[in-house]
């Protein structure tokens, strides 16, 4: 099996956590759910997609390519990976904008909501460094190939971010209030990001043999 299910059994909950974390791509969804509808919300959740998936893409035929040159490259990027997952949780932790609100965006069709998740999926910086740190912490070089495994956890945390956020675009109403005025509810997943974070650093290291 070219994926253990233990390690399915790890990735795909810690996926999920990661996904209902707000971030710009879900903010830009609940923008486009408040300010077009449900259709230009879902629409956008999937935009978001598609540039995910080309992201993926491009990270797994890299890193299958330098794996291939260097087989010695996957252990350096499993360790630059925790490394900037106790980065990202320590600035979760010290963070002070307790604000969650939605992208401004302009009012938009379904094709133009999609099209622009796509551009801005794309032409976030942040998104690449992530699963370039994130998912080749579970791949396994020994278990066959390294571009079909990055692709089966991209396509997995692909799929659960895109339900959420299309969740998030169809009721962006009602789920834009809570996370606007509640700077309690923003402190919270703020704390939890960072414990997420830190928690799959920790076991990710304590684990490598």
């Amino acid at each position: 099996m070219l994926i253990p299910l233990e390690t399915l059994a790890i990735f795909i909950p810690t996926a999920l956590a990661l996904n209902m974390t707000p971030g710009n791509d879900m903010l830009f969804c609940l923008g486009q759910g408040i300010k077009s509808g449900p259709a230009a919300g879902n629409a956008a959740s999937f935009g978001i997609a598609t540039g995910a998936l080309i992201h993926t893409m491009l990270a797994g035929l890299g890193l299958a390519a330098l794996v291939a040159a260097h087989p010695i490259a996957l252990d350096v990027l499993r360790w630059a990976g925790i490394a900037y997952l106790v980065w990202l949780a320590i600035g979760a932790f010290r963070s002070t904008d307790q604000r969650l609100k939605p992208v401004q965006t302009k009012r938009s069709g379904a094709f133009t909501a999609w099209r622009d998740g796509i551009v801005v999926n794309l032409l976030n910086p942040k998104i690449i460094v992530f699963v370039l740190a994130f998912i080749p912490q579970f791949v396994d070089a020994s278990r066959g190939s390294v571009l079909g495994q990055f692709l089966i956890f991209g396509l997995i945390l692909n799929i659960g971010g895109t339900i959420i956020n299309c969740l998030v675009g169809s009721f962006a109403g009602k789920i834009g209030q809570v996370l606007s005025r509640s700077a309690k509810i923003a402190r919270a997943f703020q704390i939890a990001t960072g414990c997420i974070f830190l928690g799959l650093a920790a076991k990710l290291a304590f684990d490598r043999k």
